[in-house]
């Protein structure tokens, strides 16, 4: 069925066959949320709610005592008109005031979906993909414009919204809240899942009930952050993973934000996701527009999982973008905790011609590859290569690499800049700070202004000149620190407000550029790991190094949580050495092969120094890994226990065309019990048999989904198991 929008009466419906989303106009001026969830073949509103005549609610027609607006389940909610609830926007006169009057004008029916400029968004790939709803709101006394984007897919069961601010009057307006999408759902009866956090624990899940009380989710970070992620899942209180239903909300953008969820007096939860209007502000000239970032809302009857599967399939195939985005991700080798700062060639070259003999496919050179980078204290900033670690430069040190029959890729952390580098001795303006006081020092180092143009260009510049020389296949894009100081050299008095959204211009066009210039390279972001995995992101970078904690037993809790949103083809997973850097846990190989290759596998660790027995065992997992990483990085991924409650995690992928299945389980401490439940699998073809390649036994899909698969207790903390199932045609046996 083709993605469709109804215009009946004072009613539209956006409608693709397996959802529908419905919203009306009261009074001629007023929207008004009627319903979002399953496919309706008709909606007739016997759901709506009945207004009465409320002590404390205001009229705004004075006619009719029944009608407030702190009743109405409100579409994209105004303040001082009556609705005490969290506006959707708030809008600034030039003489101070904040009252304004937008009301319904018009709407237009726009095939396909506009990009949005600027800014990171789902795409389609034709026009018959999608259709697109404007609804404009106009408050013709302030001439400016709002207007709501609304688009719906003919496959994904998706909403995307956004919004736009017009000003056409002669005075400037100034925008102090301005939300992607606002939306009341009807009843309080829901339970509110986010994914928050810190460094080294990110993406942990949280559940609640809506209470009586508003939950206001930020970051004023500089970055969407490790604490919080800009998303909100409401769902039944009976849902669960694989039953009920789920509504998702996930804010495409990497910035600062807010997300409010709020329980309304008489039985509503209003939800927003927009700007942070702690940092937020922008100015509006005559004749400018402001566009939003977008808000994908995903509904589901099928639980979470079902959410998860539609956020992946979406993200992977129309929010990534260009030549990675449907191959195969490289098995990679990075630098970091084999070296740190103390690299220097014959150590890098000795270590890439082991990672060629063990089948890995790309080394990445991490940080202190560029001149006097002995520490974090000092250098960043000057992308220069450094001669002393690199007597031939790297351009030769990058053939070199290249002659060992494997691929080459470096590490930069561009925003930033040291105190002690060139680069801050001859700008230090570029920096974002206060000139009122001595701006505050974060990992020894400052985030670069780039409101400003002229460091927008000096990054591009340097980082391209980097990659011409190189020709690197690869880049890890770092971000170390927030942003404090919140201040700009670059900007006028009139325009400080803007810095924090500025910022996310300046380094999404730096990003876009790149990925013009250099279409071939797989850039991958990171931010201490985890702090900016969102979205926007992903929009540029096709996947992120999703947390700096290596450790197997806090990487399948991350590795968990980050699925909620997002496919296991974006996040970033290495095998490092043990003890672990982070945490002093010594896992076995095995274990931390089988939560890395979750997701696209990498390693990290002084290779060279592996026994002959490691040797082989990495040199097998890279194989065995080559042979799965399709099903890996282009399958569904299906939970199965949530090692954030338990002492298990256990998932596993079906490959697209459903002929291959990985099932994964761990179990983290050892049980004195040695319990054996069985998990039982998801996702399989139960009429069908499929043959276990351990051993050549064969099992129907009726009994691995509904009577499950054990795996053989151990006295043993932290192990795992990884079973590979081939779907036969009618076989029969038995383990």
């Amino acid at each position: 069925m083709k993605a469709r929008i109804i215009k009946q009466e004072n009613t539209f419906m956006l409608e693709n066959g397996y959802i529908s989303y419905c919203f009306g106009i009261e009074k001629d001026k007023y929207l008004s949320h009627r319903y979002f969830g399953k496919y309706l073949k008709e909606y007739t509103g016997i759901s709506e709610s009945y207004f009465f005549d409320r002590g404390f609610c205001a009229n705004p027609d004075p006619e009719d005592k029944k009608f407030s607006l702190d009743t109405l389940p409100q579409e994209y909610p105004d303040m001082n008109q009556g609705d005490f609830r969290m506006p959707a926007y708030v809008i600034q006169t030039e003489d101070g005031r904040r009252v304004t009057r937008f009301y319904y004008k018009d709407y237009e029916i726009i095939q396909g979906k506009p990009p949005l400029e600027g800014l990171p968004s789902v795409y389609t790939e034709n026009e018959d993909e999608a259709a697109t709803l404007c609804i404009t709101l106009e408050d013709e006394y302030l001439k400016a414009q709002i207007k709501l984007y609304y688009t719906i897919f003919r496959d994904y069961d998706v909403i995307c919204r956004h919004t736009e601010v017009i000003h056409y009057g002669s005075q400037p307006l100034y925008l102090e809240r301005l939300m992607s999408m606002s939306i009341d759902f009807q009843g309080t009866e829901y339970d509110l899942l986010t994914l928050s956090g810190s460094h080294l624990n990110e993406k942990k899940i949280y559940q609640r009930p809506i209470g009586s009380d508003t939950v206001i989710l930020d970051s004023c970070r500089g970055a969407s952050s490790p604490q919080e992620t800009p998303c909100m899942i409401l769902s039944e209180r009976e849902a669960g993973e694989y039953w009920g239903q789920v509504w998702g909300m996930n804010y495409v953008y990497s910035g600062d934000f807010q997300a409010v969820i709020q329980p309304g007096q008489y039985g509503s939860t209003r939800v927003q996701i927009g700007m942070n209007p702690m940092t937020f502000g922008w100015t509006l000239e005559t004749g400018q527009r402001f566009v939003s970032p977008e808000t994908v809302m995903v509904y589901s009857d099928k639980g979470r999982n079902g959410m998860s599967q539609i956020f992946h399939e979406l993200y992977r195939k129309r929010l990534c973008r260009g030549f990675w985005r449907d191959k195969e991700r490289p098995v990679l080798l990075n630098s970091w905790e084999a070296f740190e700062f103390q690299i220097d060639e014959e150590k890098c070259l000795s270590m890439a011609q082991k990672a060629a003999e063990l089948g890995i496919e790309l080394f990445v050179l991490d940080d202190g590859w560029f001149k006097n980078r002995t520490c974090d204290r000092k250098a960043l900033g000057d992308w220069e290569e450094d001669r002393n670690k690199f007597a031939e430069g790297l351009k030769r040190f990058s053939e070199k690499i290249r002659d060992k029959g494997i691929q080459f890729g470096i590490w930069f952390e561009p925003e930033m800049v040291s105190g002690d580098s060139d680069l801050y001795r001859r700008h230090p303006d570029w920096i974002i700070r206060s000139p009122y006081y001595e701006p505050i020092v974060s990992r020894s180092q400052y985030v670069l202004d780039l409101s400003n143009p002229k460091v927008c260009q000096y990054i591009m510049d340097a980082v391209s000149h980097i990659l011409r020389e190189t020709k690197a296949v690869y880049v890890k894009w770092d971000m170390n620190r927030h942003i404090t100081d919140l201040g700009s050299f670059y900007l006028d008095q009139k325009h400080q407000r803007e810095l924090s959204h500025r910022y996310m211009l300046g380094l999404y066009s730096i990003l876009d550029r790149l990925n013009q210039e250099f279409p071939e390279v797989l850039f991958e972001g990171c931010s201490s790991g985890g702090g900016r995995f969102d979205a926007g992101m992903l929009y540029y970078m096709p996947q992120t190094w999703t947390s700096d904690n290596t450790d197997a037993v806090c990487r399948m809790k991350i590795q968990y949580g980050t699925s909620l949103l997002f496919p296991p083809v974006t996040m970033g997973s290495h095998v490092s050495a043990v003890p672990n850097h982070q945490t002093g846990r010594e896992t076995p190989l095995e274990t931390r092969f089988a939560a890395a290759m979750s997701g696209n596998l990498g390693y990290e660790m002084d290779i060279r120094e592996l026994t002959q027995e490691e040797t082989k065992e990495i040199r097998n997992q890279v194989r065995f890994y080559k042979k799965i990483r399709k099903t890996i990085q282009s399958g569904k991924m299906y939970r199965l226990r949530n090692p954030q409650e338990q002492n298990e995690a256990a998932w596993n992928f079906v490959s697209e065309d459903g002929e291959t299945v990985v099932y994964c389980y761990f179990r983290i401490l050892s049980d004195p019990q040695r319990l054996t439940v069985p998990v039982k699998l998801k996702g399989l073809d139960e009429n069908a048999f499929y043959q276990l390649e351990e051993d050549g036994s064969c099992h129907g899909g009726d009994e691995l989904m509904y009577a499950g698969v054990t795996c053989q207790p151990v006295r043993k903390d932290f192990v795992s198991s990884i079973l590979i199932f081939k779907k036969i045609k009618n076989e029969k046996g038995g383990r």
